[in-house]
């Protein structure tokens, strides 16, 4: 399936985002069978699109051989209809070969993760952001976080030279500065909540125009990240609130503990559901049984998939 850039950010924009754990085995090599099993669950599930060898993917783990086999496994796992996006990052010119076999094996546009390591002027990252966007013919999202924070200036500059530059995800949280980047761009790009745990600042960016954002707990919780997203989207503040009391904010207690645990949590999450999908690899480290067994509580508390199995093993 082949979507048109100026088709592609439409779609997405209309309703939730997810980016799907990339399943290993016990020795930490890539589970093909299984992640083709969860992608096509996830894309079943009411998603709007999906993204493999994201952040939440592990990316950044991948080697390129993998990262060649995660994508085409995903792209072929993808229901008809739901879009699906690829990870691309480290220097330009080896960015530019991952975005080259995302397209390759299937992907209907990227996300452009911040360069490795190095923190560069915002000429030399609207320069890497162009040859991404020149390399491909689909389109292409921004995502300003860590080492990649983009003006709006630098953003517009690119999307004057890039037509399939379209969307811009945001994992800063500044309001002020989102604010501007709308009001520069207005409808040219989508704007995309990208925060870990992004259902915590939904509220607050969707008044600025952020129609859609990436929902990790989509990956275990399916249908409580939906039904949040909706109550937002036609403004039930009374679901809204009751869900970020009674799920994410003691959700969040444990995630914030160490650092990495924003991923960890969610292959914590998809394990607990019944799913193999593997441990996280390092540097990351997996949640202690205790704050598994914590996790495998909240989850059940809140009518979340929990594995008999697991729940019969582990929660007492």
């Amino acid at each position: 399936m082949t979507i048109a850039p100026a088709e592609l950010g439409p779609r997405l924009g209309s309703g939730l985002l997810s980016f799907p754990v990339t399943f290993f085995d016990a020795e930490g090599r890539f589970n093909e069978a299984g992640y083709r099993a969860h992608v096509a669950a996830q894309g079943e599930a009411g998603v709007s699109g999906l993204f493999a060898a994201g952040g939440t993917g592990e990316f950044f783990s991948l080697t390129f051989t993998e990262y060649q086999r995660v994508v085409a496994a995903a792209a072929q796992s993808v229901p008809a209809g739901v879009p699906l996006l690829a990870g691309v990052g480290y220097g330009t010119h080896v960015a530019v070969e991952f975005a080259r076999a995302a397209e390759a094996a299937g992907a209907q546009g990227l996300l452009v993760l911040p360069p490795y390591l190095v923190s560069s002027e915002q000429e030399g990252l609207r320069r890497h952001l162009t040859a991404i966007c020149q390399a491909v013919g689909i389109g292409v999202i921004a995502y300003n976080r860590d080492n990649a924070v983009l003006t709006p200036d630098t953003l517009a500059r690119v999307a004057e030279d890039c037509p399939n530059l379209i969307g811009f995800k945001d994992g800063v949280g500044n309001i002020e500065s989102l604010t501007l980047v709308r009001a520069r761009m207005g409808d040219r790009v989508i704007l995309i909540g990208g925060m870990p745990t992004a259902e915590v600042h939904a509220s607050a960016a969707q008044a600025i125009g952020m129609t859609t954002y990436s929902s990790a707990i989509y990956n275990f919780a399916p249908a409580a990240a939906l039904a949040f997203h909706a109550a937002l989207r036609v403004g039930r503040r009374e679901e809204v609130d009751s869900l970020l009391k009674t799920f994410f904010a003691p959700y969040l207690a444990i995630r914030n503990r160490h650092a990495g645990y924003a991923v960890s949590i969610v292959k914590a999450g998809v394990r607990i559901a019944g799913h193999a999908c593997g441990p996280v690899r390092l540097p990351l480290l997996d949640l202690t049984p205790d704050e598994e067994v914590q996790l495998a509580a909240l989850m059940s508390r809140c009518d979340m998939p929990v594995a008999a199995s697991w729940l019969e093993r582990r929660v007492t």
